[in-house]
């Protein structure tokens, strides 16, 4: 039986070929008539374009937790303008600092002021208003300091055997207002910032440049005035606002224990008391600084002002900092016992000295000194040396910093990471004498060096080339 079945409907791809016009077709059966069935030739699908190459992943940064580690403009931007003053720290941020760093004393009449030293002859312009300043002065300190006993055994691994002291009468505690012994340092024949109220201060006394002042500017040298550290805390603020970058700022308690037997000799507290430290609390709180994620790093190099701060309600973070004397460049160790002063100035905590420690600022680098830094701190503030240790290979006798040929981390950036610390190193300078040789007269290369290091932080007196120099590191990471 013959069964009729219905021709094929058009194919949908061939009326959508026919529809499109001037789609190749073919006859089935080779007749070349019209009549027979015709099939589209489909051209082959064009091979598919090959995936883009992923994008290179930048390098993992070594500071603590991966982040960008940060310029901090030491005492604004010194390499450029007197430092500490509005002119510096306003250039800082404008240079791409992100941190303000400042040092911190209290006046006469119990102002947080900043700067650098006590003693005001070489770092503002005392010395020529004393010239036809009558009262300026008649305040000159100039009563000698006494000797006294250290409390350890007074061999010299130890350093000298006697410390000089500011309280020249015991039974007086005001009697500290005579001399200017600063943590040992004899500044006779010098004023000293704490015989000054704060408006004394901006109405006679401004500001200079103070390292490397043979070679930096000096055209606004006595010209720009002394801050509190509340215009410190405006500048960052406003620069904050202005830049749309979240500035921090970096005080020091500077001197304290110094600083407070001063405060207490002013009447700015009790005997016993806490005056500097107790100041910056209250400035903190009143500027909503006192918070653990507050924009504030707390500097110290003297650990029990540090340790008072934590006891006293001290939430935002912390930075332990940490000195030495010299290097020995056979072996990129540090030196810290002189047979002079500065034992007691850079050797160790002056409270070491008094309270009978002979240990030196080196203890607190190691792990166990670093596990109880982190008990009352967030971080470490070394010399670049204990962080980067300079030697001199082969070794010559008398060598210097300009012969150093030979840079390598020393564990201590592995070890504070491994304790949770971050680590903020000082101070960078442009000036060929404060680098080492490797460097061959380039900054740069300095901050690069320590930057692949892993370094969280370095204190710069040129925030300008620091900036740069980051940029160019992050630039060799992929970012």
């Amino acid at each position: 039986m013959t069964k009729n079945v219905p021709a094929p409907a058009p194919r949908p791809l061939r009326a959508a070929l026919v529809a499109l016009g001037g789609s190749l077709v073919i006859a089935a059966c080779g007749g070349g008539g019209n009549d027979g069935p015709v099939f589209p030739i489909i051209p082959p699908a064009p091979a598919p374009a090959p995936a883009p190459a992923p994008a290179p992943q930048p390098s993992p940064l070594g500071t603590l937790d991966g982040s960008v580690p940060l310029v901090i403009g030491h005492r604004g931007l010194p390499g450029l303008f007197p430092e500490e003053t509005q002119k510096a720290y306003e250039a800082a941020a404008d240079a791409g600092a992100d941190s303000l760093e400042t040092d911190l004393h209290l006046t006469k009449d119990c102002v947080l002021v900043a700067r650098h030293n006590p003693w005001l002859s070489d770092n503002t312009n005392v010395a020529d208003v004393a010239k036809t300043n009558p009262t300026v002065a008649g305040r000159k300190r100039t009563v000698p300091g006494v000797l006294v006993d250290v409390k350890y055994p007074p061999v010299a691994d130890n350093g000298p055997p006697q410390y000089l002291s500011d309280l020249t009468d015991p039974k007086d505690p005001k009697s500290v207002l005579k001399s200017l012994i600063v943590d040992g340092e004899d500044h006779t024949n010098d004023w000293s910032i704490t015989d000054f109220t704060m408006a004394e201060l901006k109405q006679w006394i401004a500001g200079t440049t103070y390292d490397a002042a043979d070679q930096r500017p000096t055209e606004l040298n006595g010209k720009l005035p002394i801050l509190s550290f509340q215009e410190v805390i405006d500048i960052a603020k406003a620069k904050s606002k202005s830049t749309g970058r979240a500035l921090t700022i970096y005080p020091e308690t500077k001197n304290p224990i110094w600083n407070n037997a001063q405060a207490i000799a002013n009447g700015c507290g009790t005997a016993g008391s806490h005056p500097l430290e107790d100041a910056l609390l209250k400035i903190m709180a009143a500027n909503d600084l006192n918070r653990k994620d507050a924009p504030i790093f707390v500097q110290s190099f003297e650990p029990e002002s540090l340790k008072y701060l934590r006891t006293a309600g001290l939430k935002a973070r912390a930075v332990q900092l940490v000195d030495g004397n010299a290097i020995d460049f056979k072996t990129g160790e540090m030196i810290y016992v002189t047979n002079d002063v500065y034992t007691f100035v850079d050797g160790r905590p002056y409270s070491w000295t008094l309270a009978g420690n002979p240990k030196w600022f080196g203890e607190m680098l190691t792990p166990a000194g670093l596990a109880e830094v982190k008990t009352y701190a967030d971080g470490v503030g070394p010399w670049k040396p204990q962080v980067m240790a300079h030697t001199i290979v082969p070794f010559k006798d008398k060598g210097t910093l300009a012969d150093v040929n030979t840079i390598k981390p020393t564990p201590l950036i592995a070890d504070a990471h491994k304790a949770g610390l971050i680590v903020h190193s000082y101070t960078f300078r442009n000036e060929a004498k404060y680098l080492a040789g490797v460097f061959k007269g380039d900054p740069a290369a300095e901050y690069l060096a320590y930057f692949r290091a892993g370094i969280d932080g370095v204190f710069s007196d040129f925030a300008n080339t620091a900036f740069a120099a980051r940029q160019a590191y992050l630039k060799e990471t992929g970012r």
